[in-house]
């Protein structure tokens, strides 16, 4: 019974399209945040007096605010894969499993 239920919702058309967008979306959103992570850590390696300098008069140098962009960016392509994951990859998993169940 188990085997025929796997077969019939890997051969679901919804199941090979979620499939897909999910991961395509997934390797969309870690290209993203591995360009801005290794990016800021090259920046480190090659660039040690961009980060040091300076904003304005003040004592905070531009270290500071690009290393907090890189976790607030991370925050944010959490967030932004989580509403498309409760959304559509949901109601996908939905007729999925209504599917399934026939």
């Amino acid at each position: 019974m188990q085997d025929n239920l796997a077969e019939r919702i890997a051969a679901d058309p919804n199941y090979q399209l979620l499939k897909e967008k999910r991961s395509r979306y997934g390797w969309i959103l870690t290209i993203a945040m591995l360009v801005v992570y290794y990016g800021y850590i090259l920046l480190i390696a090659f660039d040690k007096e961009l980060l040091a300098a300076r904003m304005g008069s003040g004592v905070i140098t531009w270290g500071i605010p690009l290393g907090f962009g890189v976790i607030v960016f991370t925050i944010i392509i959490t967030g932004i894969y989580v509403r498309r994951a409760n959304g559509e990859f949901d109601e996908l998993s939905e007729k999925i499993r209504l599917e399934a169940l026939k």
